[in-house]
């Protein structure tokens, strides 16, 4: 037999028990869809902690004021990072750029608009460092840090929810009653690993410090945010930190780090390790569903070598093979497993892509190994569910089975 007639005889055998046929093809088709939506969810949630870590960098590092939590209780004191350590960490040879960082919340007026949102008070490198870029207008420079001038860099949520015109620069914001002139407004960036960059005003780290909080220790600051060169080992980096900030902070060598230094490159390579467990999670779930699938092909396949019994009498009897009988009941399970992978294969990227894009307004990555996945499982499952019916058919005696009814 030509494969072009083991083919059709596979396809009249299916479509000969449509309803049976329909129900055993539903279980590879649920299976498989269920495998490329789980495959899609996790490249999605691995994207989407990405994307948050990706805007600072795998060189940057974030040092925080205070000691580690020891059993849930934070030890040591608050004001442990000031201006001036950062000045001494930017003469390492690595960094590239610094600038030390406190956040604050504030209530904005302009006109009759309120808006509640995050300040923060930095220096000009947190454009280097975030990689933020300005929609309309300017960043402020290091003469508005030394002078605590009152200029503001709003976020584009911000800008809305304010009802500032399409281009507000010039214009003069309230921040705690204080007036702040508009300097210039960030291009969208939504979230990331310090929150949403969107809905947010940066001011000079000075000007919050002195005018806004009227702090008793102006230099100090909660957390100190650095970029070092591209070809820098980050451990080094985080080494020579450390030994600088005890020095400063004239820690004894059994006293615990006031600090703590947060490598960015590791958290990264910590979470694709961690949702790549997640992937492999859901998909070892969703395999399950396509082992019942193939159980559901054996079975089929059982059956239909009980009520083929007779016909199969008579191929050998007219001399077919052993070898033809496996191969012919071999290509129905095969048949039977590639309809429903590629009828899974269609419904579960569309779910995901449609869903992804549609309803939660998110681009789902689409990956070639749902694609990969969909065709082994159409040869594995399909030759694993035959091969024992296949055998089982091919060493029935033809005598018994020309006498079978």
């Amino acid at each position: 037999m030509t494969i072009s007639d083991i083919m059709k005889e596979s396809w009249l055998s299916i479509s000969g028990n449509k309803l049976r046929s329909f129900l055993t093809v539903l279980g590879i088709i649920i299976g498989v869809m269920a495998v490329v939506i789980m495959v899609a969810v996790g490249e999605t949630v691995q994207k989407s902690i990405t994307d948050q870590f990706s805007s600072l960098g795998t060189n940057t590092i974030v040092v925080r004021a205070g000691a580690a939590r020891n059993r849930g209780v934070r030890v040591g004191n608050r004001q442990t990072l000031t201006i001036t350590d950062a000045e001494q960490i930017k003469r390492l040879p690595d960094v590239a750029s610094i600038t030390p960082a406190q956040n604050s919340s504030a209530q904005v007026i302009y006109g009759n608009k309120n808006w509640s949102t995050m300040l923060l008070g930095t220096y000009p490198d947190y454009t280097a460092i975030q990689d933020i870029e300005m929609e309309h207008g300017t960043f402020f420079d290091m003469n508005a840090v030394k002078n605590a001038s009152t200029y503001a860099v709003i976020g584009p949520e911000t800008a809305v929810e304010l009802g500032l015109p399409e281009n507000p620069v010039g214009e003069i914001i309230r921040i705690h009653h204080m007036p702040f002139v508009v300097l210039g407004v960030m291009k969208a960036r939504g979230d990331s690993a310090f929150g949403s960059q969107d809905d947010m005003i940066i001011i000079p780290i000075t000007t919050l410090k002195k005018r806004l909080q009227g702090s008793k220790f102006p230099d100090a600051v909660t957390m100190i945010a650095l970029k070092i060169f591209q070809d820098a080992d980050n451990n080094m980096v985080i080494e020579q930190i450390t030994s600088l900030l005890r020095q400063r902070h004239r820690l004894k060598p059994d006293d615990e780090d006031d600090f703590q230094i947060t490598d960015m490159k590791q958290i990264m390579e910590t979470m694709d390790t961690v949702t790549g467990y997640l992937k492999l999670l859901l998909i070892a779930i969703a395999a399950v569903s396509l082992l019942v699938g193939s159980i559901g092909i054996m079975n089929m396949m059982l059956v239909s070598v009980v009520e083929r019994t007779r016909e199969i009498g008579v191929r050998k009897a007219v001399g077919a093979r052993e070898n033809v009988i496996i191969i012919q009941f071999l290509s129905e399970s095969v048949m039977i497993s590639f309809i429903g992978s590629m009828i899974g294969l269609i419904l579960g990227v569309g779910l995901s892509q449609g869903v992804g894009r549609l309803i939660l307004h998110y681009v789902v990555p689409f990956s070639i190994w749902p694609v990969i996945l969909s065709v082994s499982v159409a040869i594995i499952v399909g030759l694993a569910s035959g091969v024992m019916p296949a055998i089982k058919a091919a060493k029935l005696n033809p005598i018994d089975s020309l006498r079978y009814e």
